[in-house]
């Protein structure tokens, strides 16, 4: 038997020398790239499933760094069209790596214009143009849109002549690489809710919520196939997001874990380190708990509440089961933690809510 084994040893060394000299050699390397790039262009492209209601979370994270975690961003997609609501850090390439097809996206909704929220709107203008976008990209937002939009594409405009000049104007159309700023003026102005716009069956509505001083600031709900999702953004505690996601299917709000904040912000002091911990002081009052965001969900009715912008972003699971201490003893119904990737389908003319965690390639 000792020697049986023995003699099994040596063929497995033999084997994995063979692998690894093998793997050296450039022809054998050639031929697994040229498998890995045959398979990723292979691969299928994510795009809103017919008769649904789709969201994709491509950044749940909020300002504060994080490995894995790309800024806020919620792709919501209906009728083969994805509309985006913000644009946090990484979150394109987080879109490209989830397989979402980019060239389906229309437009994009900005809530505010803090920079965790506006910093990838270039990326976007340009990844979802090279990707084939057909129409200039419409960009919605309060009151300042133009000014956001303007600046980006003062940015971008010698990329995208030198692309222009580098890959055709067939290819790549400078018309198409336009962006076009919509600004939604009606709840700044106290007017209430605004129709942000009304196509195909979609309708996106836009709502004033608090996150004073910054001012105006908005959410966004989608309603298609009788079936809803709403995207909070960054607010306090407020009862128009209660009655706009009144109803629906999913409720994106964002949480911020004031209880771990606090920690922060007192062991800064304690560091000798007073700029983070005024900072840490300062934040809780703008943003929701993730607790007090279950409260709200429960009041307005919400089949699924996920959790995102989360700040701080917990960097492991030990972390995250901290950050909703609360959550399950005050949610009536289900939720969960966003994680970027986690996919939400809902089904056109039913009540069925599919959740499914994509992985990035």
């Amino acid at each position: 038997m000792a020697r049986v084994l023995a003699r099994l040893a040596l063929v497995l060394l033999a084997l994995g020398l063979l692998v690894v000299v093998a793997l050296r050699q450039p022809a054998v390397q050639d031929r697994l790239m040229e498998r890995v790039i045959a398979s990723t262009l292979a691969g299928s492209r994510v795009a809103p499933r017919d008769g649904a209601l789709t969201a994709v979370l491509c950044g749940s994270s909020g300002p504060l760094p994080h490995a894995t975690r790309a800024g806020p961003c919620v792709a919501v997609g209906a009728g083969g069209r994805w509309f985006v609501v913000d644009v946090g850090r990484g979150s394109a390439n987080r879109a490209a790596l989830l397989g979402l097809d980019l060239s389906r996206v229309a437009g994009v909704l900005l809530t505010h214009f803090h920079s965790d929220h506006i910093q990838e709107l270039g990326e976007w203008n340009l990844q979802t143009w090279v990707a084939g976008r057909a129409a200039p990209l419409r960009v919605f937002g309060p009151p300042g849109v133009d000014g956001v939009v303007a600046g980006f594409e003062q940015a971008y405009a010698l990329d995208a002549g030198y692309r222009t000049l580098h890959h055709g104007a067939d290819l790549l159309p400078p018309d198409v690489g336009r962006m076009e700023a919509h600004a939604l003026d009606g709840p700044a102005a106290g007017a209430g809710q605004q129709v942000v716009l009304d196509e195909d069956g979609l309708r996106i509505t836009a709502f004033a919520v608090n996150h004073d001083p910054v001012r105006p600031a908005y959410g966004y709900r989608f309603d298609f196939g009788g079936r809803s999702v709403v995207v909070s953004g960054d607010t306090a505690r407020d009862p128009r997001v209660r009655e706009a996601a009144r109803g629906a299917d999913v409720l994106f709000h964002e949480a911020q874990a004031n209880h771990i904040v606090a920690r922060i912000g007192a062991a800064a002091a304690a560091a000798g380190r007073p700029r983070i911990a005024k900072i840490m002081s300062d934040i809780p009052d703008y943003h929701t708990s993730p607790v007090e965001a279950a409260e709200l969900a429960n009041e307005a009715g919400v089949k699924l509440l996920v959790l995102y912008h989360l700040t701080p972003p917990p960097p492991v699971a030990l972390a995250e089961r901290t950050y909703v201490r609360g959550v399950d003893a005050a949610r009536d119904g289900d939720w969960r933690l966003g994680q970027d990737g986690l996919q939400v389908v809902l089904p056109e003319g039913g009540d069925a809510v599919e959740v499914e965690q994509l992985d990035s390639r």
